[in-house]
């Protein structure tokens, strides 16, 4: 071997080690670090959240507005990083914790509890809501104390819920405790089966409770089961910072009081749909619709309707008062939407003449929309339902109607499966998933009480309250 050869290879490491120390210099120089999720956001200009679908979620309502209050806590927080919402329903846990692991999507505002055990990639947010457990009875029934007072009472639960791990703990106390987990239902409608007498007792959670005791009075809360259950959003474990801005945001809302108001106005308990007093209903027919008759029947001639069924469908959505606003964002004596103002040519929604020409233009557009066969009155209740939950929703509960051999030309008929728009094992079968669907049934029959009582003011025909 030549004395030169033997130079470069003794030479080579240490060429060796300074090429690689220069490389070094000159990557970390021009290194930049990774980008945040929120920078990645506004980039994008697209903030993409992981939801469920349900009353408690997000859902959409008359227009096809988007509703719920994961919706509106996802638009807020999508407003304030200043990009647009894309909103990505899922039917399973395991699909949405799949999405924010894939990166699909950024964040889940799905109503998640926060589980005692970690789950692999996952990190949860501030909990901005927390529910108990409760065991719900019937007004009337026996009111047990605790699970040892059940017997041999129907305790039924849903299939895959938190309840269950509940009950499995209990049995090592309650040995004869027996429960049935039913795979083909879920809370809600399980609350339903107790106010209706059909099932003995059911577990829900505090929010869910609140949901449906404004339609079903009579139910009742027999005792709470330990400890309380956070709710929160989820998001990767690969950004803590992210964590830490949506504990910021949470933070805010909640010093600021829009937490508590968002809250308050989808699990309190509205006094929108509930009839109004005899004593009180007159009284407001002398003094406030002299105020608004005149244009309730230039309306009425305009558009060929009854002006005394148009007046009882303001009274039910405002109490003629046209500053009324609901929570969902309708405002005036007609309560109109910001869409349906728009498609009525109805500028100001809360000067009350533009309000009853629109809501009696909008009436008239969905009356229009039922098929001409079905037969009076029941066109008109179809009309005044869909005014109320939006025609897409009317439909899938008439197609509910019809695949159950049911006559979906019939309100009768169709009134009954309104409510099964509530629940997942039946919006889940539907074109426009998810409503309120015991408001409109509600809604129909108090402007007929209304109505029916204005024409016995007038001493009318009660066969003049058809759109023919």
């Amino acid at each position: 071997m030549t004395m030169r050869k033997m130079n470069i290879r003794e030479n080579w490491p240490r060429w060796t080690k300074l090429t690689i120390a220069v490389s070094a210099t000159v990557m970390l120089s021009s290194y930049k670090p990774l980008p945040s999720l929120v920078e990645q956001i506004k980039t994008l200009g697209e903030l993409r959240v992981a939801t469920r679908t349900g009353p408690l979620v997000f859902y959409r309502g008359p227009d096809e507005i988007p509703q719920g209050p994961e919706y509106e806590l996802a638009q807020r927080f999508a407003d304030e990083l200043g990009v647009r919402l894309k909103i990505i329903p899922m039917r399973t846990y395991d699909d949405i914790y799949k999405a924010i692991n894939t990166g699909r999507v950024h964040l889940a505002a799905a109503g998640l509890k926060v589980p005692g055990q970690d789950i692999t990639g996952i990190e949860f947010g501030p909990a901005y809501q927390t529910v108990r457990e409760h065991l719900i009875y019937r007004r009337g029934s026996a009111h047990p104390n605790s699970l040892a007072d059940i017997g041999n009472a129907d305790l039924e639960i849903a299939a895959g819920s938190s309840h269950a791990l509940y009950l499995r703990a209990a049995r090592n106390r309650f040995p004869g405790l027996v429960w049935v987990e039913n795979a083909s239902t879920d809370s809600q409608a399980l609350l339903d089966g107790v106010a209706d007498g059909s099932v003995d007792y059911t577990i829900a959670d505090s929010s869910e409770f609140a949901m449906a005791h404004d339609a079903h009075p009579d139910l009742r809360i027999a005792f709470d089961l330990p400890g309380e259950q956070s709710i929160a959003w989820a998001a990767s474990v690969r950004d803590r910072g992210f964590i830490r801005d949506l504990s910021v945001f949470f933070g805010r809302l909640r010093a600021q009081g829009q937490l508590a108001a968002i809250m308050q106005r989808f699990y309190g308990r509205s006094d929108e749909t509930v009839l109004a007093g005899t004593r009180t209903f007159m009284g407001h027919l002398q003094s406030r619709l002299p105020l608004y008759r005149k244009w309730f029947e230039e309306a009425a001639e305009q558009s060929d309707q009854d002006w005394r069924l148009l007046a009882a469908m303001g009274y039910q959505e405002s109490k003629w008062n046209p500053s009324a606003a609901s929570g969902s964002g309708a405002v005036g004596l007609m309560q109109l939407t910001g869409v349906t103002a728009s498609e009525t040519q109805v500028a100001n929604p809360t000067n009350a003449r533009e309000s009853i020409f629109g809501g009696a233009r909008y009436l008239r557009e969905v009356y229009d929309k039922i098929p001409a066969h079905v037969a009076e009155p029941d066109r008109t209740w179809f009309a005044l339902a869909a005014y109320n939950i939006g025609y897409g929703h009317l439909e899938d509960a008439r197609v509910l109607a019809q695949k159950a051999g049911r006559d979906p030309d019939s309100w009768d008929d169709v009134r009954e499966f309104l409510p099964l728009l509530e629940h997942e094992q039946w919006y889940g079968k539907t074109q426009n998933g998810y409503a309120r669907g015991s408001e409109p049934v509600r809604y129909v029959d108090n402007v007929r009480g209304y109505r029916d009582l204005l024409e016995w003011a007038w001493s009318a025909d009660s066969n003049t309250a058809s759109l023919n």
